[in-house]
């Protein structure tokens, strides 16, 4: 007994010696190619610093680069999104149906009625996911049932972001891109298009319409101190301000925009992990500052230096403001269809439910029936998309070329130094 177990522990011990020796060689290889290839004893045929030799490996940027294609000759992955589609008190029928005009089996979704809107619309739209024959098959459409109150003004907006960018995150991990927008919104390209079109993009890549021009909104936003009563209270209310005034930060720089967005996964992942802990001091300064959904992303990515050379110039909306300051945005109709396809955005903003220019996008822009989903290279089944046939299959349209030249346009912008964070 006492041989046997010793035989046991020698027998270990020798495989332990020999991973150990394994382990040495390797590293012993590994050191003297790197020393051959410094000196430029013939291994490699020309001169090359250790850093290029590392530089052989992934990295973050290279934003002139396709995404994953690799020396194989094989073509990149087809990306997947992830969606936060919100509203308010009487939006569920919106909500629902820009949902089936963005629907693609390969996305995530994330829908969320907020605190304002009825206990019965809440209800009804997790009843309907949860009936929804395809929605159940598939499993990617998920609504948020503890609903949270959600003021544009104030910090709520950016808070019920970074909640469903936790969501998306702690249930699929095979995302790319994070899009948020709202039950007033729609899109003006099919899921097969922007798919088609991203594929060729770098994975770090955000699109984030930014400024550090802040102007009037210097003194009107970033300098008075106002406290959001929804992030204690469960009926909306305005803002109120308290005194006395903030001096404009000097730890870092100030940075404003849209508060429509699409974000690489592994910026999300820094928002929410926030090892550095700028995401947080981010959170706790925009707790006071008036439109943070404004400011908040922006000031984040272009004070850190890991993402701040990641940023396109651009929100991939098309908006109709008002005349300066450009704070309401126009209700879009009919006559807006030529700017709207003119202008390559991937969604337009913002809708009124039931608007005929819904009706003219569905036919014209998306091929989508009433009631029905957007049509694409997945769809299977009678009546058509009642089924998933292959969801890697896509079959691009106009669409797909209007948004080529919008990010050919936006990528030739960085690299002629145009549209960063300076």
């Amino acid at each position: 007994m006492v041989f046997g177990v010793y035989s046991i522990y020698k027998m270990g011990a020798v495989n332990m010696e020999k991973k150990w020796l394994y382990s040495l060689v390797c590293s012993s290889l590994l050191c003297v190619f790197l020393l051959a290839t410094t000196f430029n004893l013939g291994l490699v045929s020309s001169l090359r610093s250790i850093d290029t030799i590392f530089s052989l490996f992934p990295t973050h940027m290279a934003m002139n680069q396709n995404a994953t294609s690799g020396s194989d000759g094989l073509a990149p992955p087809i990306p997947r999104f992830a969606y936060l589609v919100s509203g308010s008190k009487g939006d569920l029928d919106k909500l629902w149906r820009t949902l089936h005009a963005l629907y693609h089996p390969r996305n995530q979704y994330v829908l969320h009625l907020d605190l304002e809107s009825p206990v019965e619309e809440r209800l009804q739209l997790e009843s309907r996911v949860r009936n929804d024959t395809l929605f159940s098959k598939v499993g990617n459409v998920r609504v948020i049932t503890k609903a949270n109150m959600v003021t544009y003004r104030g910090p709520t907006m950016v808070a019920n972001t970074l909640h469903a960018c936790a969501i998306l995150l702690k249930e699929s991990k095979e995302w790319d891109w994070f899009i948020n927008l709202s039950a007033s919104d729609y899109p003006l390209v099919t899921q097969d298009d922007l798919l088609s079109t991203f594929t060729n993009l770098k994975r770090d890549l955000n699109f984030i319409e930014h400024t550090s021009q802040l102007g009037w909104k210097a003194d009107k936003r970033a300098m008075p101190l106002m406290v959001d009563p929804g992030l204690y209270m469960t009926k909306k209310s305005d803002i109120f301000w308290v005194t006395p005034k903030r001096e404009l930060p000097s730890a870092f720089k100030l940075f404003t925009g849209s508060a429509w967005m699409i974000l690489s996964r592994s910026f999300v992942e820094y928002c929410i992990w926030g090892w550095d802990n700028l995401p947080r001091i981010m959170l706790m300064y925009y707790t006071n500052f008036v439109s943070s959904p404004e400011g908040y992303f922006q000031t984040v990515i272009c004070n850190t230096p890991e993402f701040n050379n990641t940023v396109l110039n651009h929100d991939m909306h098309y908006i109709s403001w008002d005349t300066p300051p450009k704070q309401h945005p126009h209700t879009l109709t009919v006559n807006d269809t030529k700017n709207m396809i003119d202008s390559g955005a991937a969604f337009g903003r913002k809708f009124k439910g039931g608007s005929p220019v819904l009706d003219k996008i569905d036919k014209e822009l998306l091929g989508r029936k009433k009631r029905g989903f957007t049509p694409g290279g997945w769809c299977s089944g009678k009546p058509k998309c009642s089924e998933v046939g292959n969801p890697d299959k896509l079959k691009p349209g106009p669409g797909a070329q209007r948004l080529q030249l919008l990010v050919d346009k936006l990528l030739d912008d960085v690299k002629q130094g145009q549209n960063q964070c300076i």
